[in-house]
């Protein structure tokens, strides 16, 4: 019976590491693209505010400040 599970161990292995790496390569491309792209953080603000502000924290976190503001100061702006 062992013999018969570890194909099937390994087989879920696998899926999740994919799934890992998956998530790894999506969570980048996504943390990148809010890195350099204003109008992409305005998109993600009306979305999904919640991942927005992950991002400005953890940008805190590493010592960077005004970007945040920068953001709604333009925001602002772009509505009058």
């Amino acid at each position: 019976m062992t013999r018969r599970m570890e194909p099937l161990a390994k087989k879920i292995f696998k899926g999740i590491l994919v799934a890992e790496l998956v998530g790894l390569f999506g969570a980048y491309f996504l943390f990148t693209k809010m890195n350099t792209s204003q109008d992409f953080r305005q998109t993600m603000s009306k979305k999904f505010p919640f991942i927005l502000e992950v991002y400005y924290r953890s940008i805190e976190q590493s010592g960077m400040y005004g970007i945040r503001v920068r953001d709604q100061e333009k925001w602002l702006n772009s509505k009058n």
